[in-house]
């Protein structure tokens, strides 16, 4: 009994090491394509921030199934999960500055309402469109 309870122990902490292992394998890929993302942002002389350039990179390994998505979920989740934290510090310097911000309060709302509007209609042509390319493949 007792050699089957320490084989259950040593089994659960196996489990959580290659548990936090996994986790930190997809962590290094996301920061790893970042690298990458910064790289080429300092080689290639387009205004495009190095982030755009990492998703980009990551979109195209997923899509020519050089890397799976579950070799990145679990990160990818948590990252999704915590990204409402990330915009605390941006919206503490927005009160720092709302003297500033104020006299152009207007005209900052109606621009965030139009390209707003512009991403959403756009996003919605692209993916019709996406989805009538992949029904004619398949027919």
């Amino acid at each position: 009994m007792l050699m089957l309870l320490r084989k259950s122990v040593t089994l659960k902490i196996f489990v959580q090491e290659l548990s936090a292992l996994k986790l930190f394998k997809q962590f290094t890929i996301i920061v790893f394509l970042s690298f990458l993302g910064e790289v080429l942002h300092a080689l290639i002389p387009f205004p495009i921030p190095a982030s755009i350039y990492g998703i980009i990179l990551l979109f195209f390994l997923l899509e020519r199934k050089a890397l799976r998505i579950d070799d990145v979920r679990e990160v990818s989740d948590f990252l999704i999960f915590i990204m409402p934290l990330l915009f605390i510090p941006p919206a503490v310097g927005l009160i720092d500055v709302w003297d500033e911000l104020r006299t152009s309060l207007t005209a900052y709302v109606t621009i965030i309402i139009v390209v707003t509007l512009i991403v959403m209609v756009s996003t919605g042509r692209i993916t019709q469109w996406f989805l009538q390319n992949q029904k004619e493949k398949e027919t």
